[in-house]
């Protein structure tokens, strides 16, 4: 081999490696710390000190907890009480009973800008209109959209990750939950401070890392919600949010 071609080989596996340096650097080594919270979700009781925004009503059957809007009124958003860190892994899982439409969405790291709540009650009041929550002068939060069959948009099915305020579209990757399905899909979330990984049955729908500077610092800490488009018709159980391992 001549002084060109081990200079060919050498700039090959140097670029070789680089490229696979970053993944190595963003394995999905998620490791659960403390258990922050844990939540079947299967009675009314499980869900006392979670607020409901816009016409959107839970009811309880088998073990399950189902969110749905009489007659489609309005889309839904539904607020755990409580506030996690900027790092966490999150579990739940979903399933549709309505292939018709439908929309799913997790919204996370919800906080007022100037640190508030995201509930405080000197904020506006919220109906479930998407914008009040995606271009807000008052809060900022990322959402992820992992079922997508709207009637204004039928058949999308692919992920989106959003930043607001601001309505940001930072990625779309891979499908979420099947627009068809009626099976009982494992949904996790992992935010490791600026990147923020999805999964639907452990397929990977969603994975980037902000850069805290195209769209505005990173987001910390803050709370979730699910939200639902009004012909939504899905069930929740088994809610459980780690503190993420360092």
């Amino acid at each position: 081999m001549n002084t060109k071609q081990k200079f060919s080989c050498i700039l090959l596996a140097s670029t070789l490696l680089m490229g696979i340096f970053p993944l190595l650097a963003q394995a999905d080594d998620f490791k659960k710390g403390q258990l922050l919270y844990e939540n079947p979700m299967s009675s009314k009781t499980d869900l006392s000190g979670w607020t409901m925004e816009g016409s959107g009503v839970v009811e309880f059957r088998d073990n399950w907890m189902e969110m749905f809007s009489p007659q489609e009124k309005s889309h839904h958003v539904y607020w755990c009480p409580v506030e996690f860190p900027a790092s966490f892994v999150a579990e739940w899982e979903a399933q549709n009973l309505e292939t018709d439409a439908g929309l799913c969405i997790i919204f996370f790291a919800a906080k007022g800008n100037k640190g508030e709540d995201i509930l405080d009650p000197s904020f506006p009041k919220r109906d479930g209109t998407f914008n009040q929550y995606t271009k807000s002068k008052y809060f900022n939060c990322y959402h992820i959209s992992y079922y997508a069959n709207g009637r204004d948009n039928p058949g999308r099915e692919i992920s989106h990750l959003r930043k607001n305020s601001g309505f940001e579209l930072v990625q779309e990757k891979e499908p979420g939950i099947p627009v068809k399905s009626t099976a009982v899909h494992r949904l996790k979330l992992a935010k490791d401070g600026a990147r923020i990984v999805m999964w639907v049955d452990d397929r990977k729908i969603i994975d980037w890392l902000d850069d805290g500077k195209k769209f505005g610092p990173v987001l910390q800490e803050g709370k979730i919600a699910f939200r639902q488009m009004e012909w939504t018709h899905f069930r929740y159980r088994n809610l459980k949010v780690w503190k993420l391992e360092k």
